[in-house]
């Protein structure tokens, strides 16, 4: 059974709705687990509502039985997706321009609270979470979940991308964790309410991609098949797990940043090893030697030229068990 219902998430001083679409697959009445996906919390990141959309797709055309209840929102934000954005305008909502900063929300707070506590209704009920997203360009594909969090670990792996990446939180984490309100993310205040959550990272951003929607649509039958709503193997996972957040390696000034031709995303990488170079446009000035400062490897580097000082040039993400 499938049912597409119309939601009005939260209004504009106009009285404009700011509407989406939860679509509801299986047997609510059933005694089976529930799982909540949703996409295009970030309106530029668009592989996830591909994925669902091409999950109802293979779901209806087969009449697939769920033992259970699939809940998916495939426009978490209308407001971004409209804008091809990452934020609002600060016109619409100066407290929290993103919205995957103020998680649960709050019915009587600013305009993306509202919105998240209109979603929250129906994720809080959830056995599990996946909140598809969408790195940049530059950044492999992979999935976070919460350091420590063994379900959301054991989600993670079901979903099967070959790299995860586990992400400290609270007095765990760096300084980042609070400067940018990491504790209000989506998938922290549902692990933090006991619901096993994950946030794959599906590459490019702005655009569809085969590669990355393929790997979204087999990581949630994967998910549903390792939640039983679906009879199906799981496959073992066997990839590669790292911590998140780490080795992240920023210009130390303004510039142009050319990297070394001969690197490639997912490579190891040695502490020392040199990336490229960032320098003075106008006195060609060599202003820094980009180099890793650990161990690990590489899942994001900058291939956009011109950067500012703290942007990030690359990312290394440190091996654990």
């Amino acid at each position: 059974m499938h049912t597409a219902e119309r939601v009005t998430l939260a209004r504009l001083p106009s009285g404009v709705k700011i509407e989406t679409t939860v679509h509801t697959y299986g047997d609510p009445d059933s005694d089976g687990p529930t799982l909540y996906v949703q996409a295009a919390q970030h309106g530029r990141e668009v592989n996830g509502t591909e994925v669902l959309r091409r999950l109802h797709e293979q779901l209806i055309a087969n009449e697939t039985k769920l033992h259970g209840t699939l809940i998916a929102v495939p426009v978490a934000d209308p407001l971004t997706f409209d804008r091809v954005s990452y934020t609002t305008p600060e016109i619409l909502d100066s407290v929290n321009d993103n919205m995957n900063r103020c998680w649960p929300g709050d019915a009587d707070g600013s305009l993306h609270e509202r919105m998240a506590a209109t979603l929250w209704s129906y994720a809080s009920s959830a056995d599990a979470i996946v909140d598809l997203h969408t790195g940049s360009p530059t950044m492999l594909t992979h999935t976070v979940y919460m350091d420590g969090n063994d379900e959301s670990k054991r989600l993670a792996e079901a979903f099967g991308t070959d790299l995860l990446l586990a992400e400290a939180a609270g007095d765990s984490a760096s300084t980042e964790w609070s400067e940018r309100n990491f504790g209000g993310k989506f998938r922290v205040a549902a692990t933090r309410e006991g619901i096993p959550s994950i946030t794959p990272e599906l590459a490019h951003s702005k655009q569809l991609v085969e590669p990355a929607i393929d790997a979204g649509v087999t990581g949630m039958f994967n998910v549903l098949a390792a939640y039983d709503l679906r009879e199906q193997p799981v496959p073992e996972w066997d990839g590669t797990r790292a911590r998140n957040h780490l080795g992240r390696v920023r210009a130390t000034d303004a510039g142009l940043f050319v990297p070394r031709t001969d690197i490639t995303l997912g490579q190891d990488v040695s502490e020392g090893d040199s990336f490229g170079t960032v320098y003075d446009p106008t006195t060609y000035e060599a202003l820094q030697t980009v180099t890793a400062d650990r161990d690990g490897i590489l899942y994001s580097i900058a291939r956009e030229a011109t950067v500012t000082g703290g942007s990030t040039l690359i990312g290394v993400a440190e091996r654990i068990a």
